[in-house]
């Protein structure tokens, strides 16, 4: 195996899931690369069909990457199990594919963990860092569903929807993805405040895209996630 690319001892598994992001793959993925955290790159296509899915199958044998095709599109959260399955780091964090948020953000992120003081670490957009200003009515929405999955898994996170988690190895082995598309989000948090894991939250940038540049969650996610909720929030006993 190639050397850690950081100065602590845990190593750091970046992962990944692309689905129809030609646009901005190439950026993020030099962006990640250029990171001294990062130790590989698990990257997930869910069945791209914009030239995504041929972009990767080029990077076959590139230092630190490693590349897993979907042949069906299934959703985030299937890309996200599969990668979690295939990630060898002793630490995992989630990177979207788009330029929503930032790697320079890893030290943060990365920081309770490398210091012992966590498990898992939740980013932030509401916490101060840098943003783009966008819609009311989607940080309404994100803060509706962050109390309501706060109140069924007794913890007090402020951005539960965000893309920036980070995860002990063992913590990951013991949660089994369930969900569909992105209610990945309130599956991963109902588990890990099951498990007792100690949860930290950082503050991140984010740089929101609009839909006509490209974003993919709509309202009949946010409704979705309700459910997601409560199931895991409130029926799921592990």
């Amino acid at each position: 195996m190639h050397e850690p690319h950081n100065s602590s001892p845990l190593t750091v598994s970046i992962v990944i899931p692309v689905y129809n992001e030609m646009e901005t793959l190439p950026v993020v993925l030099a962006k990640v690369l250029a990171r001294p955290e990062t130790w590989e790159v698990v990257l997930v296509d869910d069945a791209s069909t914009d030239g995504s899915r041929q972009y990767l199958q080029g990077l076959d044998g590139t230092d630190r990457v490693r590349v897993l095709f979907h042949e069906k599109n299934q959703g985030k959260a299937a890309a996200l199990r599969t990668g979690f399955a295939a990630a060898a780091g002793d630490v995992v964090l989630i990177q979207d594919a788009d330029l929503e948020y930032d790697p320079e953000d890893y030290p943060v992120l990365l920081d309770p963990i490398f210091s012992g003081k966590a498990d898992v670490v939740f980013g932030s957009r509401f916490l101060g860092g840098p943003h783009r200003v966008l819609y009311f009515w989607h940080s309404v929405a994100n803060r509706l569903l962050t109390l309501f999955s706060n109140m069924l898994n007794d913890i007090n996170l402020s951005d539960m929807e965000v893309c920036y988690k980070v995860f002990r190895r063992e913590i990951l082995q013991q949660i089994h993805i369930q969900s569909d598309r992105f209610g990945v989000e309130p599956e991963l948090t109902a588990k890990v405040a099951k498990l007792r894991a100690r949860i930290y939250e950082v503050p991140v940038s984010y740089y929101g895209r609009t839909y006509e540049e490209g974003k993919k969650i709509g309202w009949r996610d946010g409704l979705a996630a309700v459910w997601w909720i409560i199931r895991f929030g409130l029926l799921y006993r592990g």
